[in-house]
């Protein structure tokens, strides 16, 4: 297994809430959900090898559960629906 480079991290207590949630849905530790998400976006925006973009799952963690619909970087998402009226507003 290659040698992992330990690095501090300072992020907004809101994201990091979110992060940790999220790592706990998918049954990850938030190092795991943070190395797994820059792993997909670096991958997707094509910096990243192929064979690396799937992170080995540390001993005792289970591997990455599959893409879902709503897992697209934000860009290729539809745009939501504007409310009523909002079209029709200007700055």
């Amino acid at each position: 297994m290659a040698e992992r480079k330990p690095f501090l991290l300072r992020i907004d207590p809101d994201l990091y809430a979110a992060l940790a949630r999220w790592a706990g849905d998918e049954m990850r530790s938030l190092n795991g959900q943070i190395e797994f998400l820059l792993s997909r976006a670096l991958a997707g925006a094509g910096r990243l090898k192929p064979a690396a973009t799937q992170p080995a799952a540390p001993a005792g963690e289970p591997h990455a559960p599959a893409p879902r619909p709503d897992d697209r970087a934000p860009e290729a998402r539809p745009a939501p629906p504007s409310p009523a009226g909002w079209d029709a507003m200007e700055d």
